[in-house]
């Protein structure tokens, strides 16, 4: 793990908030000049602290108001039936989050919708279909409390 200053943490706060920040912006807010700030802001990403950049979206605006938290229980727990669960869950773009689990359900999936019908389709034409399921339950998210792609840095 690298090992962060209060300046690559105040960079990375800064770029959390608005990746889109040109490098004089980012050395600006940070406190330094631009050659150093983008050197920093390099050695993040290479050392894999900045995964990628990303456009964060407006669920509802995009259509997509419905979320449904899915709890998943398999039949078996052996590697090959993960496995399987896994690899059908990744290509599925409904499918925004994907936890294995501990307790007594083996998933927790975030999907969403655009409607009921919609998410209706999602399960009946693909996790249905999925080999191995032995209990599917599906809650329905009433209110977004709290959403964040903002990582508390210690």
């Amino acid at each position: 793990m690298m090992r962060l200053d209060a300046i690559d943490r105040k960079i990375l706060a800064v770029l959390q908030a608005d990746g889109r920040k040109s490098v004089a912006e980012l050395a600006g807010e940070v406190g330094l000049s631009p050659s150093p700030c983008l050197r920093r802001v390099k050695a993040l990403e290479e050392a894999g602290l900045i995964s990628r950049y990303a456009a964060v979206l407006d669920q509802r605006k995009a259509g997509l108001p419905v979320s449904v938290f899915v709890s998943i229980k398999l039949e078996r727990q052996q590697e090959e039936a993960l496995d399987a669960f896994s690899a059908a869950i990744r290509g599925w773009p409904e499918v925004l989050e994907c936890y294995l689990m501990t307790g007594p359900r083996d998933y927790l999936l975030r999907v969403v919708a655009a409607d009921l019908d919609a998410y209706e389709r999602f399960l009946k034409e693909k996790l249905t279909r999925l080999d191995g399921i032995a209990s599917i339950e599906s809650s329905f998210a009433l209110e977004q409390v709290k959403y964040s792609h903002v990582l508390p840095l210690p």
